[in-house]
This record gives C-alpha cells, sequence and structure tokens, in this order.
C-alpha cells in the first residue's frame, strides 16, 4: 500500500502481466516483440537526431550522451535501453514486469552493458535525468496524464522527454489493432484502441507538467520502405518537450 506522500501507481496490472509473458523472446527479431525490432531503428534515427539537434552534438560522435543520464520507463527487456548506453549515457531502466526486467539485465550482462535496471512504473523514477525516453507505453497505463507528470518530473534543467504512442484514427485501429494483431504480427490483446492519445492531447498532458513541446513527428508504415517518420501522424507519432 501506497504511504500519503507517494504518488498512486500508474501500472495496470493486466498490462504488465501480458508483457511480462513475453519477456522469454523479447530479444528474438522472429518472435512475439518482431515489431519492435522492425520499429526499433526508425525509433532510434528520430532520438539520435533530437539529442544531436538539442545538445550541438557531432552527427558523428558515438558517444552523445557521455556524461548525461538517462531513464528509459517501460524499457521491456531493454530494445531502447542498451544503444543509449552505447550512445554512452548512464542508463537506468524500469518496467513495471517483473520478467521483463529479469531479461533485460541477462541480456545486458551478456553484452558486457551497465544499466540499472528496475520493476516500477514512473512513479519509482529518483533524481533527475539529461534524457527521459517512453516509448510505446503510455497507451498502457492507468491514468496517462499523471504518467506523463511523472515523466515530465524527472526531466532535469536542460534535459529532453522523447516520448511515442499510436494515435487514436481509423487508420491504427484498422492496422494496429485489426490487420496487425489478426495475422499475428502483434500478439492479441496488446492494444486498446479506445486508450490511444491524439498529438493534440499529448500535447496538452506535456504542457500541463511544464515541459515545452519541441517536435512532433509521425511514425507511418509503407509496404515497400516499412516504417518511416514523416509529417503523417495517422498510424503513430514521437514527440520531444524540454523543461520550459
Amino acid at each position: 500500500m501506497a504511504h500519503a506522500s507517494e504518488p498512486p501507481s500508474t501500472v495496470d496490472p493486466k498490462e504488465a502481466a501480458h508483457f511480462g509473458a513475453l519477456a522469454a523472446d523479447w530479444w528474438d527479431p522472429r518472435g512475439s516483440s518482431a515489431m519492435l525490432h522492425k520499429l526499433n531503428p526508425v525509433r532510434l534515427k528520430y532520438l539520435r537526431e533530437q539529442i544531436d539537434h538539442h545538445w550541438q552534438s557531432d552527427e558523428h560522435d558515438l558517444k552523445p550522451l557521455k556524461d548525461k543520464r538517462a531513464a528509459d520507463v517501460g524499457c521491456g527487456a531493454g530494445l531502447l535501453a542498451e544503444p543509449l548506453a552505447r550512445l554512452g549515457a548512464k542508463v537506468t531502466g524500469l518496467d513495471a514486469a517483473t520478467e521483463n526486467i529479469a531479461a533485460a539485465r541477462e541480456h545486458a550482462l551478456g553484452q558486457g552493458l551497465e544499466i540499472d535496471y528496475r520493476v516500477g512504473g514512473a512513479e519509482a523514477l529518483e533524481g533527475l535525468f539529461d534524457l527521459v525516453t517512453s516509448l510505446e507505453v503510455v497507451e498502457h497505463v492507468v491514468d496517462p496524464a499523471a504518467f506523463v507528470a511523472g515523466l515530465a518530473g524527472a526531466v532535469a534543467e536542460g534535459g529532453l522527454l522523447i516520448l511515442s504512442t499510436p494515435n487514436r484514427t481509423l487508420w491504427s485501429r484498422l492496422l494496429l489493432v485489426g490487420l496487425a494483431e489478426a495475422t499475428g504480427r502483434i500478439p492479441r490483446g496488446t492494444h486498446d484502441w479506445d486508450k490511444f492519445i491524439t498529438p493534440d492531447e499529448m500535447k496538452a498532458m506535456v504542457a500541463a507538467a511544464g515541459l515545452e513541446v519541441l517536435d512532433v513527428t509521425g511514425l507511418g508504415f509503407s509496404v515497400t520502405r516499412g516504417f518511416t517518420l514523416g509529417e503523417d501522424c495517422s498510424l503513430n507519432y514521437l514527440l520531444t518537450a524540454k523543461r520550459a
């Protein structure tokens, strides 16, 4: 039971159980997380662009996050946390599923990476971070506004918050909930379309949490090109904000 001074948990136990059950093959590019493996290079491209732009780093610098603290909330088994560590950051990864954290620790050990993995949600963040990321997570929590506020509260002065989430449109209902889950490309029960968040709703949450939105970029899908970044936010989008 939470103490009166502690914020209520935004973790949805059913969602944690759903993703925890996928932990064993999280790193298998042909397994239940295959879609995330295909999505990850595009997400990383966006993150790198935002990092380089914000901190004026050289795009050829292998360690643009050197001496910076990063937190990935809803980290799963570490698909994003590990690249952040390779970019030089001191990384903390949080996930609500104990099974995911166990898988993340084991994989990082095999890669020779030191990442501080912990079980918990946004309210478990301790201290301030130069970069806070939470990709494809906010649509799975109990209270999105409280979750975003928790993330924002952990962003240090001069730091960045980067989010991604599906948009609540007919296109996302058709592609993510209908086609992808029906054909097994995404495990059944992964998405609840009613919990998807529009860019305007997300921008309002971020602003209410005291951050300034810097960028919103669409994350689309093409049969010929796969996942792409662009202006079309009808399927999914990424958002970058800084402490105002």
